[in-house]
């Protein structure tokens, strides 16, 4: 079965940047759909960023011009650049792969944005 393994959370000043990386154990290019979700304190799960096999990316509209979704193929790695960032992005990010088998998510790694 796939794993995800997230990394590069941590704590940042507002305005600041981060990059997340989520390794998986299989092939990302044979995957039917990739993204990051968030789930800030006290709130429901939130899509930021999908990216589908077709090479669409899509945005949260919270998030657009500020993060960046990205692969390397190579290495397997899905990655999450966030820039400017706001205490309002402040949560636990999961990384998420669409399988053939079903759908993976990984254990979540914590973003904490200080004002």
């Amino acid at each position: 079965q796939v794993q995800l393994v997230e990394s590069g959370g941590g704590l940042v000043q507002a305005g600041g940047s981060l990059r997340l990386s989520c390794a998986a154990s299989g092939s990302i290019a044979s995957f039917n759909g990739l993204g990051w979700y968030r789930q800030a304190p006290g709130k429901q799960y939130e899509s930021v960023a999908t990216l589908t096999r077709g090479g669409i990316t899509n945005y949260a509209e919270s998030v657009k011009g500020r993060f960046t979704l990205s692969t390397d193929n190579a290495k397997n790695t899905m990655y999450l650049q966030m820039n400017d960032l706001s205490p309002e992005d402040t949560g636990v990010y999961y990384c998420m792969a669409v399988t053939q088998v079903g759908t993976v998510a990984g254990q979540g790694t914590q973003v904490t944005v200080s004002s």
